[in-house]
């Protein structure tokens, strides 16, 4: 497959399109990121990273506190909406319609509308140019009890998650495997046959 060299760029994708809440309940303001990611399993650690003039910035820096709120499809015009205004002038939780709920561990409120929200606290900023990395522990982790079997296994699939790549939001399509399923061992195919 021949390719053409491009100069080193942000071209990494898909990538998720959360919204990120921050604040407390009077003063909370949402900004949508894209450039977020686990970063480490023990203990649970993610990143978001931020531009130092974005109005989220201070709110996150000064309060150490923020939840990344997983959107669905049915939601993508707030995400979109989240992340070309900006808290200074608006209050987004009103104009989007969206809910503030109580979170857990955090202080700032999660986005009732997500059926998946991650409260984390800040353990390190790290300036990395145009934005600085937030690391922070995943403190609590709240899911949707409608994506959860009796068996209690989450069921993403049913969640309408969304992706963003390259300047386009995308709905997750079709499951086209699982985690191992590369190398399985097949069971018994003549049982199968029967």
């Amino acid at each position: 497959m021949a390719k053409q060299k491009w100069k080193g760029s942000t071209l990494l994708a898909p990538v998720p399109s959360v919204l990120v809440s921050c604040g407390d309940t009077e003063n909370a303001n949402i900004i949508t990121i894209g450039w977020t990611g686990i970063v480490a399993s023990h203990p649970p650690k993610l990143y978001i990273s931020v531009r130092p003039e974005r109005f989220s910035y201070d709110i996150i820096k000064n309060s150490g506190e923020f939840c990344v709120n997983i959107p669905t499809t049915d939601i993508i015009k707030a995400v979109d909406y989240c992340g070309v205004k900006s808290g200074r002038e608006c209050d987004k939780f009103a104009d989007c319609k969206l809910t503030k709920e109580e979170s857990f561990e955090v202080k700032c409120p999660s986005i009732g509308e997500c059926p998946i929200v991650l409260e984390c606290k800040t353990s390190q900023i790290v300036p990395l140019g145009t934005h600085d990395m937030f690391i922070a522990d995943i403190l609590a982790v709240s899911v949707d009890e409608n994506l959860v079997d009796d068996k209690g296994r989450l069921m993403l699939e049913k969640a309408n998650l969304c992706a963003y790549a390259h300047g386009d939001y995308f709905a997750l399509g079709k499951k086209i495997g699982d985690f191992g399923f590369s190398v399985r061992k097949r069971k018994n195919l003549k049982r199968n046959r029967k």
